[in-house]
Order: C-alpha cells, then sequence, then structure tokens
C-alpha cells in the first residue's frame, strides 16, 4: 500500500486528516509522504502540515517516541524531560503532544505554562536536573514553519552521535502503530507545569551577569531604547530585565509585544533583517531612542540597530560580538572580576577580530564548530576540568552567551548586557557605532558577510572544490586550504572549507537541513573602505565558486 493510503486506513488518523489526505492530488501525495523530515542536531524543522515530510501531531509524536526509547529511556527512574515552545502556530498543541507521548512510556514532564525563550529552557533543565529538554519552536524561520528542538541533561543541544542514535530509532519506529500516547486525563498526571517561580531563579541568573549597574544609574531619565520580541517569546522577560537592570525608559513596540505565530507586522521575523525593525525605527524617532534591541521569536538571538546621523544602522552579530567581549574583559579587569584563566570561545566561522582583541588583553580565545552546542561542550568540559574559566561566547548569527546559567544563546541576557554596554559607552560621549569605529582603529578594519545560496546538491559544492581547488578568487589568490572533513586543530570532523588568503578568507559549509550552501566572507584592510572593497569582490565572486552563474 502506499504510504497515504496507511493513514487512510489507521485508526489512529483523525478525520480532519484523512480527508486532506483524500482532497491531495496524486503528486501532492507523492511529495508528503515521499519521506521523513530530517532528525539531526538541530532536531526537526519543516512546514506545517499533513505528510510524513511535514510538522503535524503524527510526526511528533514519533521523534518523541523515539526519544523516550533513547535519551530519555528511563533506567532506575527518570528525572524528567522540561518542554517549552513559542509563539508559532500549533507550537502549544506540538508541546502537549510531546508530554502525552513521554508520560505513555512513563516519563514525567516539565512544562512551562506559556511561551518562554529557548534559553530559560535550557536554564531550567539544569535547574531541576532533568534528563534533558524539548523546545518546539522553528526560530526566525518563517510563518509557515515549525520545529522541534532537543537538549541534554547539561542544558545544550543534542551531539550529532545523539542525533543519530534518535534518527535510527526513528526509522525502525511505525509512525502510527509504533508509537505510545494517553488521554489528556493520565498526561496530567505526569506534568508539571513550570511558571513565575522558574522565571524569578531565572532572571536571577541573568542579573547576576551584569557589570553595569553604576553607568545604568547614572543615565537614569536619559538613556531611551526601543525594544521588539517581534511577536515572540521575549516580550515579558527582556522588558523585565531591562527594567529591573534600572532603565527607567524602555519603550515597547506595542503590535509587535503581541504573540503570534502569523507575524503579521513583519516579512521576516528574523532579528539580522533590517527590513522587520521598521515599526522599532519609527517609535525611536518619536521617543528619542539611539538603540533599538530585537529578539526572534524564541529569544535566543539579538538584533541591534543604533542611532547615527538620523538614521539607524544594523550592527552585524559580528560585530556586537566583538564589542561585548571587549565591554565584559574591560568592566570585569576594573571591578578585579577577571578569572586569571579566562577564555572566550567563538564559532570557527564568526570573525576573526575577536581573536585580536582577546589577544591584546591576554585572554584565551578557543574556536568551536558551528552550532551553540559546541560552545555548551567546551563550557561542560572546563567546568569539569578546570583548565579555563568561561567567560562569553558568541556566533556571527547574532548569538551570544555570558556566564554559564545556561548552555545556549541567551537573547534576555545580550539584551541587558548590550543595553548597559550602550550606557557604558554614554557616559563616555559615544554610541555603540563610535566605539566600534575604536576598536577598528586599534585592531584593523574588519568586514564580513554571510551568503546562503540555494543549491539542490548542496554537498557537491564542497567535493569538487576538494578535486578542483581554485587558485583565486575574486583576484585574490588562495594560499592555503584548510579542509575540515576528517577533523583539524583539534575539531571533530565537519563538511567545512576554509580558503585563506592575504588579509581575506573565505569559508564553505553545506546546510545539514536545506539544500543551501553557506558563504562567510570576512576581510582585514588598513581603512574601511579597503576592508569593504576585498570584502565586496569576495562575495562577488562566491555564487561562481558554487557553481552559480
Amino acid at each position: 500500500m502506499n504510504r497515504w493510503d496507511l493513514w487512510l486506513s489507521s485508526e489512529k488518523v483523525d478525520k480532519k486528516t484523512k480527508q486532506e489526505i483524500g482532497e491531495m492530488s496524486e503528486e501532492e501525495k507523492e511529495a508528503r509522504f515521499r519521506g521523513f523530515l530530517s532528525f539531526g542536531t538541530a532536531g526537526l524543522r519543516g512546514q506545517m502540515g499533513v505528510g510524513l515530510d511535514r510538522m503535524n501531531i503524527y510526526t511528533v509524536r514519533h521523534v518523541t517516541q523515539a526519544l523516550a526509547e533513547t535519551l530519555f529511556a528511563p533506567k532506575n527512574g527518570s528525572r524528567g524531560v522540561v518542554i517549552a515552545y513559542d509563539c508559532r502556530h500549533q507550537s502549544r498543541e506540538f508541546a502537549w503532544e510531546s508530554a502525552a507521548a513521554l508520560a505513555a512510556n512513563g516519563i514525567p514532564c516539565f512544562l512551562f505554562d506559556d511561551l518562554r525563550p529557548t534559553p530559560e529552557l535550557s536554564f531550567a533543565v539544569r535547574r531541576l536536573q532533568a534528563d534533558g529538554g524539548i523546545n518546539i519552536t522553528a526560530s526566525h524561520n518563517p510563518k509557515e514553519y515549525n520545529g522541534y528542538k532537543v537538549y541534554d541533561a547539561d542544558g545544550a543541544q543534542i551531539s550529532p552521535e545523539q542525533a543519530r542514535a534518535v534518527s535510527e530509532k526513528m526509522e525502525r519506529l511505525d509512525i502510527l502503530d509504533g508509537v505510545r500516547t494517553c488521554s489528556p486525563a493520565l498526561r496530567d498526571k505526569w506534568v508539571t507545569l513550570l511558571g513565575e517561580q522558574m522565571d524569578e531563579q531565572y532572571l536571577d541568573q541573568v542579573l547576576k551577569q551584569s557589570l553595569g549597574g553604576d553607568t545604568v544609574r547614572e543615565a537614569g531619565d536619559s538613556f531611551p531604547l526601543v525594544y521588539t520580541p517581534f511577536h515572540g517569546a521575549g516580550r515579558s522577560l527582556v522588558p523585565q530585565v531591562l527594567r529591573r537592570l534600572g532603565l527607567k525608559k524602555v519603550f515597547t513596540v506595542e503590535e509587535q509585544m503581541i504573540p503570534d505565530g502569523s507575524f503579521p507586522t513583519v516579512k521576516s521575523p528574523n532579528p539580522e533583517e533590517k527590513e522587520g525593525f521598521a515599526l522599532a525605527v519609527k517609535l525611536a524617532r518619536q521617543k528619542g531612542a539611539g538603540l533599538i534591541i530585537g529578539t526572534d521569536p524564541d529569544a535566543d538571538r539579538v538584533g541591534v540597530m543604533v542611532e547615527q546621523d538620523g538614521e539607524f544602522v544594523p550592527l552585524t552579530g559580528n560585530q556586537v560580538g566583538v564589542l561585548l567581549i571587549d565591554y565584559l574583559i574591560k568592566r570585569r579587569r576594573e571591578q578585579g572580576k577577571l578569572p586569571h584563566n579566562a577564555a572566550v570561545i567563538k564559532s570557527i566561522v564568526s570573525t576573526p577580530m575577536a581573536d585580536a582583541v582577546c589577544a591584546s588583553a591576554g585572554v584565551s580565545l578557543v574556536n568551536v564548530l558551528t552550532g551553540f552546542k559546541f560552545i555548551g561542550e567546551k563550557m561542560e568540559e572546563w567546568e569539569r576540568t578546570g583548565e579555563r574559566t568561561y567567560l562569553f561566547g558568541f556566533e556571527e548569527s547574532c548569538g551570544y552567551l555570558a556566564g554559564t546559567h545556561a548552555r545556549d544563546k541567551d537573547g534576555v541576557e545580550a539584551s541587558m548586557l548590550i543595553a548597559e554596554m550602550s550606557c557604558y559607552y554614554q557616559k563616555q560621549g559615544m554610541s555603540l557605532l563610535d566605539g566600534l569605529a575604536r576598536l577598528y582603529e586599534t585592531y584593523g578594519w574588519y568586514a564580513e558577510r554571510v551568503l546562503s545560496l540555494a543549491i539542490p546538491d548542496a554537498g557537491g559544492v564542497t567535493r569538487r572544490l576538494r578535486t578542483d581547488p581554485p587558485e583565486t578568487v575574486g583576484g585574490y589568490a588562495v594560499l592555503h586550504i584548510r579542509d575540515y572533513l576528517n577533523g583539524l586543530n583539534g575539531l571533530p570532523p565537519s563538511d567545512l572549507l576554509f580558503l585563506d588568503m592575504a588579509g581575506a578568507g573565505l569559508a564553505v559549509r553545506p546546510s545539514g537541513t536545506e539544500p543551501k550552501v553557506k558563504i562567510y566572507v570576512t576581510a582585514r584592510g588598513k581603512s574601511r573602505e579597503e576592508s569593504d572593497e576585498i570584502c565586496r569582490r569576495l562575495t562577488d565572486a562566491a555564487p561562481g565558486l558554487c557553481g552559480i552563474c
């Protein structure tokens, strides 16, 4: 039988789903039931709808059953699993379906009573000493998408090895007959709701990372800022932490404070995209605010815009990361709080300017593969060995974490640190852009670009570059190629290539979940104009390098 016929004949599939299948064309059925969504270290992510390759209650139950039989399998009792969700359509439903599947397998759950930021889930897993966590979110993806992220007992996203074990179990489990679920009454006996008490414990830890209470108090009423959660999970806790920090004028974009998975006020809820800040810019001009902060729907990533000569200029994730490294080191040193073995961790594709800042300050910097889980793994290792003391971690994609209360990027905490850092610069008569310019004058003018190119055979790009490496890119000679396919410089294997040039570099990485290739361009020049020109030429050459005319 065709896979959709099995669904149509199964007593476990609801009538509405069967009706939708019956109304599909044969081509649509083929597309929807061709195969399962791929499960990897980022969990599941896909469009919502009926089918094996869509996010729906059946695919959610399927992956939860696989987790119940692998990572969360009760051995000598279960410490439970924490479940959180964001504002997206069906997120709450998927969270409760996950709880029902775990309950049917004898696994207790701690479920947040409303949408919460991803970092609070990570914190709660650690605070409750749970076996792990599940987060229903698709981060900043379009409104048609939802996702399912899995966390280990340390509060970090699961490792590639754990993901493979779950994926292999899913292949052996029948999506309908191999899955357990239970009634709402039985489910509720296994569920403990989490609410304000956990919020307070989390916010307490976030506020402990503050180093700028003095400058915030001095700023008083003279420092207005605008915040937007893009309809997502940061709507409550980010304004709370900013006000508890001591900021008197925190203005929120009210239209975007309303949780809504349709994201009606933006084309994309991605804080890296300037267009999404239109309402925030309008409000900032009305209120005379020079700083805008925005968090993505699950509040783990932060976008920043700063006023300059009447215009609002976006800062990249690399720029904010470098500013925060410099700020945290300086402030901790001023306050006598900088550990002798302090260390920063960043993803290997993030700006090398961070290396220069750390080297100048005598602070170690460690590069890890892309994915905040690798930062979390290194944090866990240092806590165990005492080799280094974690200071800060960041990724170029606007993810930051100071302190060890969580093991994932924290948009709530980062919003606080960015705000107090702005007050610190204001005290010196400077903006964040002024502070960044001063860093460029000290360490050289860096420029970075990230491209995401849609290519059906994404892995074929790096295979071709390995067999036929380019001698030049954009007119610049390739001096050296770093290939991480079999591991390199102590890092595990990854389908990642670096093309090193004089004063520049270009990294190529196929996506693990989509038919896309990511290109990371970095350049260093003696002036802004020189670094921008190098970066532009490499960016223009990138599509051709990937075989796109």
